[in-house]
């Protein structure tokens, strides 16, 4: 029962998080209490990737650490670059929005590409491996990042958004590898909750930060569509950057795939939480629109490459 409950809460997450979306804009006050557990939720989420992350993974970046790496240093480049270009393309006169579509494509790769990574079939060692490294590094440079891209138009420091990142990021990880080294014999059942509570946190973000920008959405309806084909090109054209990247490298068939996933898939609530808190509301709309495109085209690209990897399975066994 479990099983399935998960199954459907996982698989079906673009339509939960349009609905939350929609419940969110049109009752923001039901929600208010929510807008509080922002942090919390997201911090959640990253306490149980730490109880997630095995001891194999990341053994395989001591010893081969290579694509990882690799990936990391590449999604740290074309992701970032193709957010800078796509900003300063569809809103140069609208410095919040700006910040904001950059903000989107300058943090960390968000779980779900590991979900959609193991989905599609692909190498999900690495992909988690890659997410690992991108949590690590993350709180020092998307700080950077944001104070030297936008921070001549909207004022960003680094030490708030750096002490943020730690406080949400890597204190939550870090406890969660350690509870996982200390007592992991002890989690197996709670490993089986962990995808339907993460999902269920993902969900509480988005409504605390779409009913918080209820009345900035209202005055930048027009501009929706296209923030919304923006963040379209922010989430296709990285992954498609990624698998060509990683066919350069001549990497194989399923560590392609995970380094799709890890170029176009940033963590978008960590995006709508360090916008709200450090630069405006109406900056973290780009996240939130992010985080309703990424979730769906992942799960779209995962349906599409899933029956590939049918196939190759099933001519591997008749070979």
């Amino acid at each position: 029962m479990l099983a399935t409950i998960t199954a459907v809460a996982t698989k079906l997450l673009p339509l939960w998080i349009l609905c939350a979306t929609i419940l969110a804009y049109h009752f923001p006050h039901q929600f208010v209490l929510l807008q509080n557990w922002t942090a919390p939720a997201l911090a959640f989420i990253l306490f149980t990737m730490g109880l997630t992350l095995s001891r194999e993974s990341l053994r395989r970046v001591v010893v081969q650490p290579r694509m990882a790496l690799l990936g990391v240093a590449g999604k740290w480049t074309v992701t970032l670059g193709i957010s800078v270009l796509l900003a300063m393309l569809f809103f140069p006169d609208n410095p919040a929005l700006l910040a904001g579509v950059v903000l989107a494509g300058a943090v960390p790769s968000g779980t779900t590409a590991n979900l959609y990574t193991y989905m599609a079939g692909g190498a999900l060692a690495l992909s988690i491996t890659m997410s690992a490294i991108d949590t690590l590094i993350g709180p020092l440079l998307t700080p950077i990042i944001m104070e030297k891209t936008v921070g001549s138009i909207v004022p960003v420091q680094f030490l708030p958004v750096f002490l943020q990142m730690v406080y949400v990021v890597l204190i939550p990880i870090g406890l969660g590898l350690l509870i996982q080294w200390k007592w992991e014999r002890h989690l197996t059942q709670v490993r089986k909750v962990i995808p339907l509570l993460s999902t269920s946190a993902v969900l509480i973000i988005n409504l605390a930060v779409v009913s918080s920008a209820q009345e900035m959405l209202s005055t930048y309806l027009s501009l929706l569509p296209l923030l919304f084909l923006c963040v379209l090109l922010q989430v296709t054209l990285p992954m498609m950057g990624g698998y060509g990247y990683a066919a350069v490298l001549r990497a194989e068939e399923a560590e392609r795939r995970a380094v799709s996933y890890e170029f176009g898939i940033c963590n978008t609530a960590l995006a709508a939480l360090l916008a709200m808190e450090h630069i405006s509301p109406i900056a973290a709309v780009p996240a939130v629109a992010n985080m309703i495109t990424n979730t769906t085209v992942g799960a779209l690209v995962a349906v599409t490459w899933e029956p590939v990897r049918s196939r190759w399975r099933h001519l591997r066994k008749t070979v």
